[in-house]
């Protein structure tokens, strides 16, 4: 049988608790959201115009430190820059607007709505040939039953 003694406060225990006759001290609850912060973060997007002002910013720039100097202020990686020169100097302005992102909608085929036609017309005939040869062969039925001789056909037998 294991037995636990007491624990008695040491007057380390007690230096340590709160003078407020045993109370802890209370932690403040967080400030209120600013009404000018929105809740979710959105991604920044700069018009082309915004990169190429940047772009010549950081081609001015010469002196040591200025680059990311112009970097911080903007708050830009230079990841971001690189692929703004590469865009730059593969087609100028048109490559350099920002492309929505996502799934991409399909343009819809000019000639999808006459497919869609022919295939509905092409089903419709396929049924109406199969009732019309079903009709022939109860008709040549019918006339053997009957014993009606009936013509040959050209490529039937």
């Amino acid at each position: 049988m294991i037995l636990f003694m007491p624990m008695i406060p040491t007057p380390i225990d007690a230096e340590a608790a709160a003078p407020n006759g045993g109370r802890r001290p209370t932690v403040a609850a967080p400030a209120s959201a600013s009404p000018e912060l929105t809740s979710r973060p959105h991604r920044r997007i700069f018009t082309a115009q915004d990169k190429l002002r940047i772009l010549a910013d950081t081609d001015r720039a010469a002196d040591t430190g200025g680059i990311a100097a112009i970097l911080r202020r903007e708050g830009l990686y230079s990841s971001a820059l690189t692929d703004w020169r590469r865009q730059r100097d593969a087609g100028a302005l048109g490559a350099l607007t920002p492309v929505k992102r996502g799934p991409k909608i399909a343009e819809p085929n000019p000639l999808a709505a006459e497919v869609a036609l022919l295939q509905k017309e092409n089903a419709r005939l396929t049924l109406r040939l199969k009732r019309a040869e079903a009709v022939m062969e109860v008709q040549k039925k019918v006339a053997e039953l009957l014993g009606i001789p009936l013509a040959p056909s050209d490529g039937e037998p």
